[in-house]
């Protein structure tokens, strides 16, 4: 065997395991919460109110915010939803299923980010309260995902994948993953409560990408 051909098999070899490393996902549980926007800020804090850091989360620069909410529905009502930082050019809400459920609400699963003709909701702060014609989701299970994590797994932003959950008790497998790419971002994939609950997932454990 050539020098030429060794080398070329050295580094296919390099690839395909660095690939294999990075299909192991760690996984976040993501609660109910809210992003701002400067005028929501303002209507529910008071004139010149700014966010305070509570805790950094895992996505660099993002936070969660001493200062929480509380959001209505036609029938019902939640307290305590944490506002995350830093504030935003739209305000948004993301709950799970169960959460819509006693809100009395049917939003939409959807990329976050994206609340055109969402669900409305009312919001409710120390110094007063907001009704948003739209603004409230459930998140779709998303991973974050670094440019150089991207191009070792052969995936691009808006991509879709799957996910098998094997640690555990409750074994499962998350269809229609979507993968954002940012060379901001750290890797870790996003699921909400209700998600977490059913494959009985902690945030920490890891998952395994499958990429058809």
């Amino acid at each position: 065997m050539d020098v030429q051909n060794l080398d070329k098999i050295v580094d296919e070899v390099i690839t395909q395991l660095r690939k294999k490393q990075s299909s192991d996902i760690p996984m976040a549980v993501s609660a109910r919460h809210c992003h701002l926007d400067k005028n929501a800020m303002e209507a529910l804090f008071g004139k010149r109110s700014e966010l305070t850091k509570k805790v950094d989360l895992s996505q660099p620069g993002q936070f969660a915010a001493n200062e929480t909410i509380t959001i209505v529905g036609p029938s019902g009502s939640i307290e305590r939803v944490r506002v995350l930082g830093p504030l935003r050019k739209a305000t948004q809400v993301e709950v799970s299923q169960t959460d819509a459920v006693k809100l009395g609400l049917a939003p939409p699963i959807r990329e976050s980010g994206n609340i055109e003709g969402s669900c409305p909701i009312t919001l409710v702060g120390p110094s007063g309260s907001i009704y948003l014609n739209e603004g409230l989701i459930i998140a779709q299970s998303h991973i974050h995902m670094g440019t150089e994590d991207a191009e070792d797994m052969g995936l691009q932003d808006g991509n879709y994948v799957k996910v098998r959950v094997d640690e555990g008790k409750r074994p499962i497998q998350f269809e229609n993953v979507l993968i954002r790419v940012s060379s901001k971002y750290r890797l870790e994939m996003h699921i909400d409560t209700d998600e977490a609950n059913a494959g009985a997932i902690k945030s920490g454990q890891k998952g395994i990408l499958i990429n058809d």
